[in-house]
Protein backbone atom coordinates (compact mmCIF):
# COMPACT_ATOMS: atom_id res chain seq x y z
CA UNK A 1 0.00 0.00 0.00
CA UNK A 2 1.90 3.33 -0.61
CA UNK A 3 2.72 5.59 1.77
CA UNK A 4 0.46 8.33 1.54
CA UNK A 5 -2.35 5.83 1.91
CA UNK A 6 -1.16 4.53 5.22
CA UNK A 7 -0.58 8.27 6.42
CA UNK A 8 -3.29 9.72 5.31
CA UNK A 9 -5.67 8.46 8.25
CA UNK A 10 -3.67 10.42 10.75
CA UNK A 11 -4.52 13.96 9.97
CA UNK A 12 -7.75 13.11 10.31
CA UNK A 13 -7.43 11.18 13.59
CA UNK A 14 -5.51 14.71 14.76
CA UNK A 15 -8.65 16.74 13.44
CA UNK A 16 -10.93 14.60 15.73
CA UNK A 17 -8.92 14.77 18.95
CA UNK A 18 -9.08 18.64 17.88
CA UNK A 19 -12.25 18.55 18.04
CA UNK A 20 -13.22 16.60 21.11
CA UNK A 21 -10.37 18.43 22.82
CA UNK A 22 -12.21 22.11 22.48
CA UNK A 23 -15.79 20.79 22.51
CA UNK A 24 -14.72 18.95 25.71
CA UNK A 25 -13.57 21.97 27.20
CA UNK A 26 -16.33 24.37 25.85
CA UNK A 27 -19.71 21.60 26.52
CA UNK A 28 -18.65 22.29 30.25
CA UNK A 29 -19.28 25.48 32.36
CA UNK A 30 -15.70 25.97 33.56
CA UNK A 31 -14.89 26.82 29.86
CA UNK A 32 -17.67 29.58 29.52
CA UNK A 33 -16.80 30.86 33.46
CA UNK A 34 -12.58 31.02 32.33
CA UNK A 35 -13.07 32.93 29.18
CA UNK A 36 -16.45 35.17 30.50
CA UNK A 37 -13.98 36.25 33.54
CA UNK A 38 -10.98 37.06 31.37
CA UNK A 39 -13.11 39.22 29.08
CA UNK A 40 -15.14 40.79 32.30
CA UNK A 41 -11.46 41.44 34.59
CA UNK A 42 -10.22 42.91 31.56
CA UNK A 43 -13.00 45.04 30.48
CA UNK A 44 -13.34 46.22 34.38
CA UNK A 45 -9.97 47.32 34.21
CA UNK A 46 -9.98 49.12 31.38
CA UNK A 47 -13.31 50.63 31.38
CA UNK A 48 -14.63 51.25 35.19
CA UNK A 49 -12.04 50.85 37.86
CA UNK A 50 -10.43 54.50 38.24
CA UNK A 51 -6.96 53.22 37.71
CA UNK A 52 -4.32 53.56 36.18
CA UNK A 53 -5.62 50.91 33.07
CA UNK A 54 -8.37 52.86 32.45
CA UNK A 55 -8.53 54.10 29.15
CA UNK A 56 -11.18 56.88 29.84
CA UNK A 57 -8.60 58.22 32.47
CA UNK A 58 -5.36 58.50 30.34
CA UNK A 59 -4.58 61.55 27.76
CA UNK A 60 -4.28 59.04 24.59
CA UNK A 61 -5.60 57.10 22.52
CA UNK A 62 -4.18 53.52 22.88
CA UNK A 63 -4.92 50.18 24.74
CA UNK A 64 -1.69 49.90 26.76
CA UNK A 65 -4.00 48.91 29.95
CA UNK A 66 -5.23 45.74 28.27
CA UNK A 67 -1.42 44.49 27.41
CA UNK A 68 -0.35 45.42 31.02
CA UNK A 69 -3.07 43.43 32.44
CA UNK A 70 -3.87 40.88 30.37
CA UNK A 71 -0.50 38.71 30.99
CA UNK A 72 -1.40 38.28 34.29
CA UNK A 73 -4.62 37.26 33.70
CA UNK A 74 -3.12 34.68 31.62
CA UNK A 75 -1.14 33.47 33.97
CA UNK A 76 -4.10 32.17 35.99
CA UNK A 77 -6.31 31.83 32.45
CA UNK A 78 -4.43 29.19 30.29
CA UNK A 79 -3.41 27.13 33.20
CA UNK A 80 -7.20 26.58 34.00
CA UNK A 81 -8.03 25.56 30.05
CA UNK A 82 -4.98 23.52 30.10
CA UNK A 83 -5.01 21.54 33.41
CA UNK A 84 -7.31 19.12 32.54
CA UNK A 85 -5.50 18.06 29.25
CA UNK A 86 -4.06 15.10 30.29
CA UNK A 87 -4.20 15.19 34.13
CA UNK A 88 -7.83 14.07 32.96
CA UNK A 89 -7.41 11.48 30.78
CA UNK A 90 -5.23 9.69 33.38
CA UNK A 91 -7.42 10.17 35.90
CA UNK A 92 -10.24 8.54 33.99
CA UNK A 93 -7.92 6.18 32.42
CA UNK A 94 -8.46 6.80 28.82
CA UNK A 95 -4.57 7.78 28.55
CA UNK A 96 -3.76 4.04 27.85
CA UNK A 97 -6.44 4.02 25.23
CA UNK A 98 -5.35 7.45 23.65
CA UNK A 99 -1.68 6.18 23.26
CA UNK A 100 -2.78 3.21 21.64
CA UNK A 101 -4.01 5.10 18.56
CA UNK A 102 -2.35 4.96 15.32
CA UNK A 103 -1.13 8.45 16.18
CA UNK A 104 3.03 9.33 17.36
CA UNK A 105 2.99 11.15 20.71
CA UNK A 106 3.87 14.48 19.42
CA UNK A 107 0.51 14.22 16.80
CA UNK A 108 -1.39 13.65 20.50
CA UNK A 109 0.02 16.78 22.08
CA UNK A 110 0.14 18.89 19.35
CA UNK A 111 -3.29 18.39 19.06
CA UNK A 112 -4.20 19.04 22.64
CA UNK A 113 -1.80 21.46 22.36
CA UNK A 114 -3.51 23.46 19.72
CA UNK A 115 -6.67 23.15 21.04
CA UNK A 116 -6.09 24.65 24.10
CA UNK A 117 -4.09 27.82 21.83
CA UNK A 118 -7.17 28.18 19.87
CA UNK A 119 -9.26 28.45 23.22
CA UNK A 120 -7.19 31.36 23.91
CA UNK A 121 -7.52 32.77 21.02
CA UNK A 122 -11.57 32.78 21.44
CA UNK A 123 -11.18 34.74 24.42
CA UNK A 124 -8.56 37.38 22.47
CA UNK A 125 -10.98 38.35 19.97
CA UNK A 126 -13.70 39.47 22.21
CA UNK A 127 -10.96 42.24 22.83
CA UNK A 128 -11.11 43.59 18.91
CA UNK A 129 -14.21 45.28 20.51
CA UNK A 130 -11.95 47.54 22.76
CA UNK A 131 -9.41 48.37 19.52
CA UNK A 132 -12.69 49.47 17.97
CA UNK A 133 -13.40 51.75 20.44
CA UNK A 134 -10.37 53.39 21.73
CA UNK A 135 -9.43 53.58 17.78
CA UNK A 136 -13.02 56.33 17.40
CA UNK A 137 -12.40 57.59 20.87
CA UNK A 138 -9.36 58.90 19.49
CA UNK A 139 -8.98 62.35 18.54
CA UNK A 140 -9.04 62.62 15.31
CA UNK A 141 -10.73 59.26 14.53
CA UNK A 142 -7.49 56.58 14.36
CA UNK A 143 -4.93 58.86 15.50
CA UNK A 144 -3.50 55.85 17.78
CA UNK A 145 -0.28 53.63 17.55
CA UNK A 146 -1.69 50.81 14.87
CA UNK A 147 2.10 49.27 14.48
CA UNK A 148 2.82 48.89 18.38
CA UNK A 149 -1.09 47.95 18.89
CA UNK A 150 -0.72 44.97 16.56
CA UNK A 151 2.44 44.73 17.51
CA UNK A 152 1.60 44.02 21.03
CA UNK A 153 -1.58 41.48 19.99
CA UNK A 154 1.00 39.36 18.18
CA UNK A 155 3.00 39.85 21.36
CA UNK A 156 -0.24 38.58 23.41
CA UNK A 157 -0.47 35.82 20.64
CA UNK A 158 3.25 34.44 21.23
CA UNK A 159 3.06 34.57 25.27
CA UNK A 160 -0.39 32.71 24.88
CA UNK A 161 1.27 30.05 22.85
CA UNK A 162 4.07 29.88 25.69
CA UNK A 163 1.88 29.60 28.29
CA UNK A 164 0.09 26.91 26.54
CA UNK A 165 3.13 24.94 26.13
CA UNK A 166 3.60 25.48 29.45
CA UNK A 167 0.29 23.86 30.94
CA UNK A 168 0.66 20.86 28.43
CA UNK A 169 3.03 20.16 30.13
CA UNK A 170 2.49 20.81 34.06
CA UNK A 171 -0.90 18.52 32.77
CA UNK A 172 1.39 15.77 31.92
CA UNK A 173 2.77 15.71 35.45
CA UNK A 174 0.22 14.46 37.28
CA UNK A 175 -3.60 12.83 37.00
CA UNK A 176 -5.26 16.03 39.38
CA UNK A 177 -6.07 19.24 37.61
CA UNK A 178 -6.08 21.41 40.53
CA UNK A 179 -1.75 19.58 41.24
CA UNK A 180 -1.77 20.36 37.20
CA UNK A 181 -3.04 24.14 37.77
CA UNK A 182 -0.93 25.30 40.54
CA UNK A 183 2.46 23.70 38.78
CA UNK A 184 1.24 25.96 35.69
CA UNK A 185 0.94 28.95 37.36
CA UNK A 186 4.52 28.42 39.32
CA UNK A 187 6.02 27.68 35.89
CA UNK A 188 4.23 30.78 34.02
CA UNK A 189 4.79 32.82 36.87
CA UNK A 190 8.20 32.28 36.77
CA UNK A 191 8.93 32.38 33.20
CA UNK A 192 7.19 35.72 33.17
CA UNK A 193 8.37 37.53 36.31
CA UNK A 194 10.88 34.90 38.07
CA UNK A 195 14.21 36.09 35.53
CA UNK A 196 13.06 39.96 35.99
CA UNK A 197 13.12 39.99 39.13
CA UNK A 198 16.61 37.66 39.39
CA UNK A 199 18.13 40.98 36.84
CA UNK A 200 16.46 43.71 39.06
CA UNK A 201 18.57 41.89 41.67
CA UNK A 202 21.73 42.80 39.87
CA UNK A 203 23.55 39.67 41.58
CA UNK A 204 25.31 38.40 38.51
CA UNK A 205 26.88 41.86 37.06
CA UNK A 206 27.63 41.16 33.48
CA UNK A 207 24.97 38.41 32.87
CA UNK A 208 22.41 40.45 33.98
CA UNK A 209 20.92 41.03 30.61
CA UNK A 210 21.44 37.48 29.66
CA UNK A 211 19.50 36.61 32.74
CA UNK A 212 16.45 39.01 31.61
CA UNK A 213 16.97 37.89 28.33
CA UNK A 214 15.97 34.46 29.46
CA UNK A 215 12.36 35.33 30.37
CA UNK A 216 9.53 36.01 28.98
CA UNK A 217 9.21 39.80 30.07
CA UNK A 218 11.47 41.06 28.03
CA UNK A 219 10.49 39.48 24.30
CA UNK A 220 7.33 40.41 24.91
CA UNK A 221 7.83 43.96 25.53
CA UNK A 222 9.87 43.79 22.57
CA UNK A 223 7.47 42.67 20.48
CA UNK A 224 4.89 45.37 22.05
CA UNK A 225 6.82 48.48 20.75
CA UNK A 226 5.41 46.97 16.63
CA UNK A 227 8.99 45.97 15.88
CA UNK A 228 9.45 42.60 15.38
CA UNK A 229 12.92 41.12 15.85
CA UNK A 230 13.75 37.97 14.37
CA UNK A 231 14.98 36.61 17.97
CA UNK A 232 11.74 37.52 19.96
CA UNK A 233 10.47 35.24 17.48
CA UNK A 234 13.10 32.65 17.55
CA UNK A 235 12.92 32.89 21.53
CA UNK A 236 9.08 32.07 21.33
CA UNK A 237 9.04 28.82 19.02
CA UNK A 238 12.27 27.73 21.20
CA UNK A 239 9.94 28.11 24.48
CA UNK A 240 7.54 26.67 23.29
CA UNK A 241 9.52 23.74 20.97
CA UNK A 242 11.53 23.08 24.52
CA UNK A 243 8.12 22.52 26.79
CA UNK A 244 6.23 20.60 23.81
CA UNK A 245 9.32 18.11 24.11
CA UNK A 246 9.25 18.13 27.37
CA UNK A 247 5.65 16.96 27.18
CA UNK A 248 6.76 14.16 24.95
CA UNK A 249 9.20 13.04 27.23
CA UNK A 250 6.74 12.72 30.44
CA UNK A 251 4.80 10.55 28.33
CA UNK A 252 7.34 8.52 27.15
CA UNK A 253 8.09 8.28 31.05
CA UNK A 254 5.06 6.58 31.55
CA UNK A 255 5.62 3.82 29.32
CA UNK A 256 9.68 3.10 30.67
CA UNK A 257 7.77 2.73 34.03
CA UNK A 258 5.64 -0.27 32.97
Amino acid sequence: MPLFYRLAPYPALMRTLLRKEISGFLSSLIGYIVICVFLITNGLFLWVFPMDFNVLETSYANLNGLFMLAPFVFLFLIPAITMRSFADEKKSGTIELLLTQPLTDFQIIFAKYLAGLILVIFSLIPTLVYFITVYYLGFPKGNMDMGATWGSYLGLLFLAAAFVSVGIFSSSLTDNQIISFLIAVFLCMFSYLGFEFIYNMAFFGKIDLFIRSLGINAHFTSMSRGVIDTRDLVYFLSFISFFILLTRLSLESRKWEK
